[in-house]
């Protein structure tokens, strides 16, 4: 899917200059709430923006919220996530962050640009009288669940934040300090915002008469039901959760992709169990997943950060018959002269010609078979895919009623994927499998946004991710409820001091 910011453009033309008489531009166009917002067209493009800030608005700044930054937040910062960097990835991957961290500020600020570029596009497609009403309900039915996925996202980070909506548009106060809203409160309105997304967005884009093509990037009503049956799981409401996972899995047009490693390569940018992804493409709005998420001094992949890796610990908690194990840089002859490998036993001195790596890179968004070298890739980023949806419903499944042949059932068509060791029904408690969904939950949807909002809603972070830091030599640093939230940026509490950090780390 195409998509197009809504800029000023300025044309000038200068036919006659002197060096005592000043230069007055002539404008051609001006694009501004007064003459746009006229046209189905104006309406697309300011649609299309919207989705454009799930990325970054531009080339050369494609790194942002859910193509790279987002991760640092919700992988890092826990048992899977390594960054042996210094400085503010260092400190996210310490578990040792505060609030002056760079890359928390980041997040904060690339979400609630979402937020104001949604709640503008609500308030000018609202008061449209020239498209048709159905023509209008699509519209803002996509940007209230692209801000549904933002306000989703804040929460699980931030907990009670400032909520902005377009009614804050007729009348800015742009020197407000407001209060923090409640989750509750902001609970209720996506809930609300979703269910009419879902009653009125398409199953698919497939001869739509808004798009002139199949956009399968855009928000469908699979995506609606599936990002609402993670707010209810967030909740605990097992039953809402159960019934609209269902839901999903009823429409018959998701399923696995018959490989892992093949649902992440770069060339695979839709499939059948894409339910909401960001797209890219490496010759017009690439992305720099390739780079962060690369290995050190790899001789095929060279010039890569390995910015974002794996825990060694979080690599070996893999069983050797699981494909999953394969999507990992583990050991090779880099391009230094030095082999890179894992270390024998923790604080081992490496002998000559040896590099033990501190972390491991993965395959995820680093395809090794990539045929070209360029800065930017073309990597899709799922926001929201059907493996995700088949372990929750297995999870509502087993809060309410415990294991039973259908949860167990659907966790196992997510292992059989990747010939992973399966589960077996006489072995497991609802405790012990509520163990092993929350451990298939990592193997399986690590660095996609969701690690750390699954150990919270397990009740398990302070538990997982201080066993993993103890095991790792490192100091066990979680508190809970001190670190069930990020402390607000400091930049932003300056600017407004209802955003009170006062309990936060």
């Amino acid at each position: 899917m195409k998509k197009y910011n809504i800029t000023l453009i300025i044309a000038a033309v200068f036919l006659q200059f002197s060096c005592n008489k000043n230069l007055d531009p002539k404008v051609y166009s001006n694009l501004t709430s007064t003459n746009a917002f006229h046209t189905q067209s104006d309406a697309v493009a300011a649609v299309n923006a919207v989705y454009a800030r799930l990325k970054g608005p531009a080339v050369g700044d494609n790194f942002d919220y859910w193509t790279v930054r987002h991760f640092a937040l919700t992988d890092l910062t826990t048992d899977v996530g390594h960054c042996d960097y210094g400085g503010d990835p260092g400190q996210l991957s310490l578990v040792q962050w505060n609030s002056a961290n760079g890359l928390l500020a980041e997040d904060w600020k690339q979400i609630y640009k979402l937020i104001a570029d949604a709640n503008n596009a609500i308030y000018n497609l609202s008061a449209m009288t020239t498209i048709s009403n159905d023509a209008k309900s699509q519209f803002l039915a996509e940007m209230k669940f692209l801000r549904a996925i933002a306000y989703l996202d804040l929460t699980d980070a931030w907990g009670p934040v400032v909520l902005v909506t377009e009614k804050d548009i007729a009348n800015p106060k742009y020197t407000s300090q407001p209060p923090v809203t409640s989750v509750a409160t902001i609970d209720a309105l996506l809930i609300s915002d979703l269910e009419g997304a879902i009653s009125t967005l398409p199953v698919d884009y497939q001869n739509n008469k808004y798009y002139s093509t199949n956009d399968v990037g855009r928000a469908t009503k699979g995506a609606a039901m599936t990002l609402l049956a993670k707010l209810y799981l967030r909740q605990h409401q097992w039953q809402k959760a159960a019934d609209l996972t269902k839901q999903v899995m009823d429409l018959g047009i998701y399923q696995l992709y018959p490989t892992y490693a093949g649902l992440f390569k770069e060339d695979n940018k839709w499939c059948s169990e894409n339910i909401f992804s960001v797209l890219s493409d490496a010759n017009v709005n690439g992305t720099e997943l390739l780079n962060h998420f690369g290995p050190l001094n790899h001789p095929v992949l060279t010039d890569r950060w390995q910015y974002y890796a794996v825990t060694w610990d979080f690599y070996n908690s893999y069983g050797d018959e699981d494909d999953r194990k394969k999507m990992f840089f583990t050991e090779y002859d880099g391009v230094d002269g030095l082999t890179h490998k894992e270390a024998p036993t923790l604080g081992a001195t490496p002998p000559a010609g040896v590099l033990y790596m501190p972390d491991v890179a993965t395959m995820k968004y680093a395809d090794p078979s990539r045929a070209d070298n360029t800065y930017y890739d073309g990597h899709s980023v799922d926001i929201l895919r059907y493996a995700d949806v088949l372990l929750s419903r297995a999870e509502a499944l087993n809060e309410l009623s415990g294991p039973t042949a259908e949860s167990i059932g659907l966790v196992n068509m997510v292992k059989a994927r990747s010939h992973a060791k399966q589960l077996v029904m006489g072995e497991l408690n609802q405790s012990s499998f509520r163990d092993a969904l929350l451990q298939e939950r990592g193997w399986e949807l690590y660095y996609e946004g969701k690690r750390r909002a699954d150990l919270m809603r397990f009740g398990k972070y302070d538990v997982v991710v201080n066993a993993y830091l103890k095991r790792a030599g490192l100091n066990q640093t979680v508190t809970l409820p001190r670190d069930q939230y990020f402390p607000y940026p400091i930049n932003q509490v300056n600017i407004n001091p209802n955003l009170n950090n006062s309990g936060r780390q």
